[in-house]
C-alpha cells in the first residue's frame, strides 16, 4: 500500500495544469498504440485466448499478474491461520480458521479488537495481504501480512511506519482510506477495473471483468480481435492491428514502456483506465524528485520502476521491458549475467577487469550489506548488484533500482546519496570506496544531474544555469528534463518565465505538463498561455488549465475561449469527483466548489475531508476562510487554533490568526501572535509592518520605528513601507529623521505617488 506522503500531496489535483497547442504534424505522429479499432470493443476473458496463444497463457499461469488477486480459499491462502498471534500496539492480534473460512481478530475502526472475515487474497510472493469487506462497498487491506518468503506473520505498520504507532484514528490505520483497496490498489490488480465511486453518497460500486491481471489488462478488450481471428485468412484486414485495441509490436521503446506506466509508476489518475495512446489522458507520472527519490534520482520510497527506468541510459538507448523480462511470466529472461550480455560484450564487462570482484568458488568471505542482506563470495560479479542495487519495501519485498547507474561514492560525499559499494561494504568508509574506484577507473566522472539539482536548492545563478542546460540538452532523458523545468519554476519562477513559455510547446508530455503545472498565472502573458492550452490533446493538460482558470473572475475569459473552458471544466469536475474518495480529493473538490461560488457544497466537502483525515490540516485553513466570509467567527477561531496546535511553526497562518484577533479588537492576543509570526517568518515584511502598527497603537514609538525599519530592510523596493515610516516620524515629531527619510524617498522613488505631500513635509521641516 502506498504511504501517507502520496495522499498529502494536496496540490496534485488542486493545481493540475498543463499546456500546448500541438502543431498538426505532431498530431499525425503515432504516439503509443493508437486505437485502430472501434471503441465498441468489449472484454471477452482469457479463456477465449488460450486456444491460439497457449504458450503465452502457460507462461502467465502462476505469474505475479496471475496471482495479483483471488478469492480466499484453501488453494489461494498462503498464510498460516492455525491460531497464530501477532503483537502490535500492546494488542494481541489473531489469525484463525472457522467453518472452513479465514478470520482475523484485530483492532477495528473504533480501536477495539473484533473479528473480520477475509474475503480476498492480494499477491503471493514475497508477501501476501488480505482484504476485508466493509460497508458502502469498501474493501480494506489488513495490516496482518504473511511473509511468504520466510513463512512468518508480521504487522505491515512495523515495516512501513517504523517511527510511529498507527492507531485507529490515524488516516494510515488499515480501516481508513490509506489502506483502501478500491482507491489505492484495485486498478492494478484486476482487469477492466471500474472504481465506481459516488462522491454524493461516499460509496463504491467497484467492478472488474477478471479478478487478476489477465490478457486484456494489457492488450485491451479483445472482442474485435476475436472477430478478426474468426475470419478466413484472406478476409482479415491487414491494417487494423489484428483487431486489437492496443498495439504491442512495431512500436518503439517509449511507446512500449508507456503501456506499463499506469501500474508500474508513482502517479496520479484522472479516471478509470482506458486504453488511450496518450499517457496524459489517464495518468500523470510523478517526477523522480521529492521525498520518493534521492537527489540524484535513486529510489528511496516505492517507485514501481517507471520513474527510475525512464531516467536511465538503457531507456535512452531504446531498451524496453521485454528485453529483460518475459512479459507474460514477468520473470527475468536470465538470472545471471547473460541478462546483460545480450547487449553488452561479455569479454569486456563480464570479467574481473571490469567488476574487480572474486568469482564464486574463490576464497573469501561474505559481506553483510547495510540492509542486512548477506552477499556470498561471487555475488559481487553480478551486474545487477552494482548497477541495480535493491532496497526492501513493505517488509520482505527486495526491489531493484531500474535507473541502471554507475556506482558513485564521490556523489555520496558530495550529495549524501547512497552508492552500491558502501551499500554492500557497509563497514567501510565512503573514502575507502572512492579510493578503489579511482584506482580501478581513474578520477574522471561523467556529469550527473543530481549535483545541479542540489545546487538549484540554494537559488544560485549556477543552479539556474545548470537547470537550463539540462532542460535544453536532449541528451538527458525527458523525465529528467521535465524535473529541471519543475525545479526552475520552484526556485526561479520569475527568472524562468520565458523558458516555461518555451517548454509548454515541447512535444514531450512530461515537459509540457510540468511547465504549465508550475507556471504561475500572475501576468497577462501567462494568463494567455494557459488559455491557449485549453485545446491541448492531452486531458491532463486541459484539466490543469481549467484548474488555474477556475480561481479567477470568469468575466476575464475572452469569448473565443469560453466554450473550450466549459468543456475543460467539465473534465476537471469529473477528475475531482473520481478522486474524491481520498481526503485530498475531497479537499480539491471543495476548492472547486468554493471558487465556483457553490459555498454550501464547498463547506460540505471541506468538512468531509477533515472527518476522513483530521491530520490534513490545510483543509482547516480553507474552511476557516469560508466561515470568515460567512461571518461565523467562532468557527474560524476554533479551526485556526486547532491548525496552529498541530502546525505551530507556520508563520503565515500565525499572522492570519493575529489579524483575525485584531479585527475582534483582542489586541493583546493579536500582538502575541504577531511577534511569534515575525520570528517564524522573518522574510515577510507585512508581518513587521503590522507589528509596527500595533506598537504605534500602544504608543511605543521606539518599537514602532524599529519594526517598520525592519520591513524596509526586508523589502527595500516597496515604497509603501518608507511612506509608513515617514508618517510615523512626522507623527512623533522627529523632524530631522522625517526630513532625511523624505529626501531619501524622493531619490529612491522619483515617481512616488505622494510626491507633493512628501515635498511638503520636507518644506515644513525646513521652516
Amino acid at each position: 500500500m502506498e504511504n501517507r506522503k502520496r495522499a498529502e500531496q494536496i496540490s496534485f489535483l488542486a493545481i493540475l495544469i498543463a499546456l500546448l497547442s500541438i502543431p498538426m504534424y505532431m498530431l499525425l505522429k503515432i504516439y503509443g498504440a493508437e486505437q485502430s479499432v472501434s471503441h465498441e470493443a468489449t472484454y471477452v476473458g482469457r479463456e477465449t485466448c488460450i486456444e491460439c496463444h497457449l504458450n503465452e497463457y502457460n507462461d502467465w499461469v502462476g505469474s505475479d499478474h496471475d496471482k495479483a488477486m483471488d478469492h480466499a480459499n484453501d488453494s489461494t491462502v498462503l498464510g498460516d491461520f492455525n491460531n497464530k498471534i501477532v503483537e502490535y500496539n500492546e494488542m494481541t492480534h489473531k489469525l484463525y480458521k472457522k467453518n472452513n473460512r479465514f478470520f482475523a481478530l484485530t483492532d477495528g475502526e473504533d480501536g477495539i479488537l473484533q473479528e473480520f472475515e477475509i474475503k480476498y487474497v492480494f499477491g503471493y510472493y514475497p508477501l501476501q495481504q488480505y482484504l476485508v469487506e466493509f460497508d458502502k462497498g469498501r474493501f480494506q487491506c489488513l495490516p496482518l501480512t504473511w511473509n511468504s518468503k520466510d513463512s512468518v506473520w508480521y504487522h505491515m505498520a512495523n515495516a512501513v511506519y517504523k517511527d510511529e504507532i498507527i492507531k485507529h484514528d490515524n488516516w494510515l490505520h488499515w480501516t481508513n482510506q490509506a489502506q483502501n483497496w478500491n482507491g489505492m490498489c484495485a486498478d492494478c490488480h484486476s482487469t477492466n477495473l471500474v472504481k465506481g465511486y459516488d462522491s454524493k453518497t461516499d460509496t463504491y460500486h467497484t467492478t472488474w471483468s477478471e479478478i487478476d491481471v489477465s490478457c486484456e489488462a494489457c492488450h485491451g478488450p479483445a472482442s474485435k480481435h476475436l472477430e478478426w481471428a474468426n475470419k478466413a485468412e484472406y478476409a482479415r484486414e491487414t491494417d487494423n492491428n489484428f483487431g486489437l485495441v492496443v498495439k504491442t509490436s512495431g512500436i518503439d521503446n517509449k511507446e512500449y514502456v508507456d503501456l506499463c506506466v499506469r501500474c508500474h509508476s508513482r502517479r496520479g489518475s484522472l479516471s478509470d483506465y482506458h486504453h488511450s495512446a496518450d499517457l496524459y489522458n489517464h495518468t500523470i507520472p510523478d517526477l523522480p524528485t521529492g521525498e520518493d527519490y534521492f537527489i540524484d534520482g535513486q529510489i528511496l520510497d516505492e517507485d514501481y520502476v517507471y520513474g527510475s527506468f525512464t531516467q536511465s541510459k538503457m531507456y535512452m538507448r531504446d531498451v524496453k521491458c521485454n528485453d529483460c523480462h518475459n512479459v507474460h511470466s514477468t520473470k527475468r529472461l536470465f538470472e545471471d549475467n547473460r541478462l546483460c550480455t545480450q547487449c553488452h560484450r561479455a569479454d569486456d564487462y563480464d570479467t574481473y577487469n571490469h567488476h574487480f570482484h572474486k568469482s564464486k568458488g574463490e576464497i573469501g568471505k561474505a559481506v553483510i550489506a547495510d540492509d542486512g542482506v548477506k552477499f556470498e563470495v561471487g555475488e559481487g560479479t553480478r551486474c545487477i548488484n552494482c548497477h541495480m542495487p535493491a532496497r526492501f519495501y513493505m517488509g520482505p519485498d527486495y526491489r531493484n533500482d531500474h535507473s541502471f547507474r554507475i556506482p558513485r561514492p564521490d556523489l555520496t560525499e558530495k550529495l549524501g546519496t547512497p552508492n552500491a559499494c558502501n551499500q554492500c561494504h557497509a563497514d567501510e568508509s565512503t573514502k575507502w570506496a572512492i579510493d578503489y574506484v579511482n584506482k580501478w577507473h581513474g578520477i574522471s566522472r561523467p556529469a550527473q544531474f543530481g549535483t545541479v539539482f542540489k545546487e538549484a536548492q540554494t537559488g544560485s545563478q549556477e543552479g539556474f544555469d545548470g537547470l537550463v542546460h539540462i532542460y535544453s540538452d536532449e541528451v538527458y532523458p525527458e523525465i529528467v528534463r521535465a524535473t529541471a523545468i519543475h525545479l526552475l519554476a520552484l526556485n526561479y519562477q520569475s527568472q524562468s518565465k520565458e523558458i516555461l513559455f518555451e517548454a509548454i510547446n515541447n512535444f514531450s508530455g512530461h515537459i509540457r505538463y510540468n511547465a504549465i503545472q508550475n507556471l504561475q498565472m500572475d501576468d497577462e502573458q501567462s494568463f494567455n498561455k494557459v488559455l491557449e492550452m485549453l485545446s491541448d490533446p492531452s486531458k491532463a493538460i486541459r484539466v490543469s488549465c481549467a484548474t488555474k482558470l477556475n480561481t479567477i473572475d470568469q468575466n476575464r475569459i475572452p469569448h473565443k475561449y469560453k466554450e473550450q473552458l466549459k468543456k475543460a471544466t467539465k473534465e476537471y469536475l469529473e477528475v475531482l469527483e473520481y478522486n474524491a474518495d481520498f481526503p485530498s480529493g475531497k479537499f480539491n473538490l471543495a476548492n472547486f466548489y468554493y471558487n465556483s461560488k457553490q459555498i454550501d457544497k464547498a463547506e460540505e466537502f471541506y468538512k468531509r475531508a477533515i472527518e476522513q483525515d483530521e491530520l490534513l490540516h490545510p483543509v482547516k485553513i480553507n474552511l476557516a476562510i469560508l466561515y470568515n466570509n460567512k461571518g461565523e467567527h467562532k468557527k474560524v477561531e476554533i479551526l485556526l487554533k486547532d491548525y496552529l496546535k498541530h502546525v505551530p511553526n507556520d508563520g503565515a497562518t500565525m499572522f492570519t490568526y493575529a489579524l483575525f484577533l485584531s479585527e475582534r479588537q483582542r489586541y493583546d492576543e493579536s500582538m502575541e501572535y504577531l511577534l511569534k509570526a515575525s520570528k517564524l517568518s522573518p522574510d515577510n515584511p507585512r508581518i513587521f509592518y503590522n507589528v509596527a502598527m500595533m506598537y504605534d497603537f500602544r504608543k511605543d514609538k521606539k518599537q514602532a520605528v524599529k519594526y517598520l525599519q525592519s520591513a524596509i530592510d526586508i523589502n527595500p523596493e516597496d515604497q509603501n513601507y518608507y511612506i509608513a515610516l515617514l508618517n510615523l516620524r512626522v507623527k512623533y515629531g522627529q523632524r530631522k529623521e522625517a526630513k532625511d527619510l523624505a529626501m531619501n524617498i524622493l531619490r529612491k522613488f522619483p515617481n512616488v505617488n505622494d510626491r507633493e505631500n512628501i515635498e511638503a513635509i520636507i518644506n515644513q521641516q525646513c521652516d
